[in-house]
């Protein structure tokens, strides 16, 4: 895995931030796994009978949350980009005005 992550990063295919997140949550999973007792204190201690299903429940909120984070920035970046798009049509259409104006001297003959 980390080698697959630093490929990544390495490519730019994924930024630090979110390698920096999934070597946490691979981090986290394997203390879990070292040391079961603190799941099994968890559950205990929320009143879930089961320490596997406090585990897939974290699980599931934490990838829920990154997927909504997620789903933010690219929402951020779409937003973006439109803007660009549109910026760049509103400054060629005032170059071909320009440049069609009489007197100017890129005129077709």
């Amino acid at each position: 895995m980390l080698a697959f992550v630093l490929g990544k990063i390495r490519n730019s295919q994924l930024k630090t931030s979110d390698a920096v997140f999934w070597f946490l949550f691979a981090g986290c999973l394997v203390v879990i796994s070292i040391f079961p007792q603190i799941v099994y204190w968890a559950a205990a201690l929320v009143g879930i009978q089961s320490p596997a299903n406090l585990v897939f429940l974290l699980v599931f909120i934490i990838l829920i949350v990154k997927l909504l984070l997620s789903s933010v920035e690219t929402a951020q970046l779409k937003s973006k980009l439109n803007t660009l798009v549109e910026y760049e049509a509103l400054r060629d259409t005032a170059n071909e005005r320009r440049a069609n104006e009489p007197g100017s001297e890129k005129q077709d003959a």
